[in-house]
């Protein structure tokens, strides 16, 4: 694990622990803070430095795009919330220094058919050998959830099996993103994946003790690179790798596997408008299925109907960069 090495080092870990408490991942709150506890250091700051002025200025030599600045300064801005609230700090020298404008983003979507696709992909390239097929049938599996019941990465690495009760067709799933617990129904096809996959892994193991419902190696789950990289290998397979395109104002993301996350939640919204209904109005169902705090987060799916659309779009915007 990294280290903190600024003056703000033993509060930064405090920080770090509290957020993780509340459900927050890790990840990129550490990236964040490692990228600002290794400025403070760099510039030799101190305490009484820690002014409006100064994250003005860091942000400045950041160098990095507006989402990606002002992404740091909102940690650095949550950071000394809570350093407010612990009484280090009277006021937070970061409230007020304002984000940079950003480009909009418009998020890679799977039509229904590519999503198909890419499952094919996955599926086709199980390894025939017993010591490789279940870790590449738990991935299968992994992204399967993923794709057909909108989680995010880590949510189907984290089960337990005893939260998949399949007498009710349900997964129970914990302690997410925002600390909360959600159940939900799975699709019979996703009941029937999740089955195959269990009876394969009692033919295979022998002693199975392994309290994952996806399991990795030595008791462990399933690890994120493995599902990511099987991902990927799968875009490029049915020749949709692609990197990010920047038109002007306008930011195309590539295919993630946070695009299988969204693809979900875009073809949900658009059957249901196929069907006549309003897909406003289903936004709070579909936020609490999701695990959203608050179905307004999930109002950005509105934002691209679907994949035809999206492409639409990037060939419009790129063919009239010119002449903007």
């Amino acid at each position: 694990m990294k280290h903190f090495k600024s003056f703000l080092a033993p509060q930064l870990r405090d920080f770090i622990a509290y957020r993780q408490n509340l459900g927050y991942a890790k990840r990129t709150l550490m990236s964040h803070l490692l990228t600002f506890d290794r400025y403070l250091k760099e510039q030799k700051t101190a305490p009484d430095l820690l002014q409006p002025p100064f994250f003005l200025e860091l942000r400045k030599d950041l160098k990095l795009e507006p989402r990606s600045a002002n992404g740091i300064l909102s940690t650095v801005r949550v950071f000394f919330q809570f350093m407010v609230r612990r009484g280090y700090y009277v006021q937070n020298p970061v409230k007020d220094v304002p984000p940079l404008a950003e480009s909009a983003i418009i998020p890679f979507v799977f039509s229904p058919e590519q999503t198909n696709q890419l499952l094919g992909s996955v599926c086709k390239r199980l390894s025939k050998i017993d010591h490789y097929f279940l870790t590449d049938l738990a991935i299968y599996t992994a992204i399967v959830l993923m794709a057909r019941c909108g989680m995010r990465i880590s949510e189907p690495l984290r089960l337990l099996r005893s939260h998949w009760r399949p007498a009710e067709r349900t997964v129970y799933i914990e302690k997410t993103k925002f600390k909360k617990d959600r159940l939900i129904p799975v699709p019979e096809p996703v009941a029937v994946e999740i089955e195959n996959y269990l009876a394969v892994r009692n033919a295979l193991l022998c002693d199975d003790q392994n309290p994952y419902l996806l399991a990795g190696k030595n008791q462990k789950p399933l690890r994120d690179h493995q599902v990511r990289r099987r991902f990927h290998r799968a875009v490029k397979d049915i020749g949709l790798s692609q990197h990010r395109l920047v038109i002007g104002n306008m930011n195309f993301s590539a295919p993630t596997p946070h695009s299988l996350r969204h693809s979900f939640a875009v073809n949900t919204l658009r059957r249901i408008k196929k069907r006549g209904k309003s897909p406003q109005n289903a936004l709070p169902v579909l936020a609490t299925y999701m695990g959203h705090s608050e179905y307004k987060h999930t109002m950005k799916y509105l934002k691209v109907i679907d994949a035809e659309q999206r492409q639409g779009l990037a060939n419009f915007v790129s063919s009239h960069h010119g002449q903007l």
